[in-house]
């Protein structure tokens, strides 16, 4: 497959989409919280992908590369958010409009929105978390890679990466017993 992506083969390469593109898009995801935002940094994933075959090495496996790739573009992204802070993310984020509805007098929120306050926390625990230690705890936990796969896309070693992940699942524990408690 490899051989035939350097040779800008675009059957392979769309099979490539194919096998990748929902975990890309989930990885993308678990780091921007925003589908959108997922799915156009999960395409920036892919050219990139396309972009830069012929220099891929093989010094690890194909679907390794494309997940340091994902996590690095997505890295960027939150990077370029933090930039820019935009109200209406956050006012969408935190369903201002649905809170408002409910102070005049509207219907309580509904259960999504109590998930979705939840979730926020639940990321908000997560995001206070130095940048390796979310890294190594979201691809590990949220996204199911084991420790060597996890090493390999960031570029460390496995005893690296579990300490990251003990480290932070002892500072976020607090937090997640008491938003589950709720």
């Amino acid at each position: 497959m490899i051989k035939k992506l350097k040779s800008n083969d675009n059957e392979v390469f769309n099979e490539l989409v194919i096998l990748y593109k929902n975990r890309v898009i989930n990885t993308c995801y678990r780091f921007l919280l925003n589908k959108n935002d997922a799915e156009d940094v999960s395409q920036e994933v892919f050219i990139e992908i396309f972009q830069s075959i012929k220099s891929f090495r093989g010094d690890s496996k194909l679907s390794t590369w494309i997940f340091r790739i994902a996590v690095s573009k997505s890295l960027d992204e939150i990077k370029k958010r933090n930039r820019k802070k935009r109200i209406s993310s956050i006012a969408q984020t935190l369903h201002l409009d649905d809170v408002a509805h409910w102070i005049s007098g509207g219907k309580m929120p509904d259960e999504d929105l109590i998930a979705s306050d939840n979730m926020a926390q639940i990321n908000k625990a997560l995001n206070k978390l130095p940048e390796n230690q979310r890294i190594a705890f979201t691809l590990s936990k949220i996204d199911g890679f084991n420790n060597l796969e996890i090493s390999e896309i960031m570029k460390t070693t496995t005893i690296a990466v579990e300490s990251l992940i003990y480290r932070a699942k002892k500072k976020i524990t607090a937090d997640l017993e008491h938003i589950l408690k709720k």
